[in-house]
């Protein structure tokens, strides 16, 4: 099971968020654990890595489960851990080979194309609520929404 960690960073109202080229679909920067590494080293390596700044004092908010089903088969899992901040050091780079950087203005954020569980993540972590978020994503292999799992259930 491969684990990624990424990080949603407000900063003067405006979310930092990264355009995948292969969908164009909206995504909190980050990537995948190396390992030993543990989930905060991660989340500030892959962050810089693909932004140039790094976090300063980054929150996990949520610990999430992706599950892509083809008919009744698991063709792949992962675990995603997603962390929140306000702070950051460095300059943004211009160019991501993962793809468009964006400031995108908080009150678009969900006006951008994104996968539909992760509309909910972002729900989650820019309501500011306070206490972590669990769930399990259902998708099948082209990321359509079968199912989801909050827990708490109230998100």
């Amino acid at each position: 099971m491969k684990r990624v960690t990424n990080c949603i960073l407000k900063h003067d109202h405006h979310i930092l968020m990264l355009k995948k080229p292969r969908r164009g679909w909206y995504v909190a920067p980050g990537g995948k654990m190396e390992p030993g590494e543990t989930i905060r080293q991660s989340v500030v390596r892959e962050f810089y890595e693909e932004t140039g700044l790094t976090l300063v004092h980054p929150v996990l908010k949520g610990t999430y489960t992706f599950v892509i089903k083809e008919g009744d088969k698991t063709v792949e899992e992962w675990m995603m851990f997603t962390f929140f901040a306000e702070q950051f050091e460095g300059n943004l780079r211009p160019f991501s080979e993962e793809g468009q950087l964006e400031w995108v203005p908080l009150d678009e954020v969900f006006q951008k194309p994104m996968a539909e569980g992760d509309l909910n993540i972002f729900e989650h972590v820019l309501n500011e609520k306070e206490d972590m978020t669990y769930g399990t994503f259902y998708y099948t292999p082209e990321y359509k929404l079968l199912s989801q799992y909050f827990d708490p259930v109230n998100v």
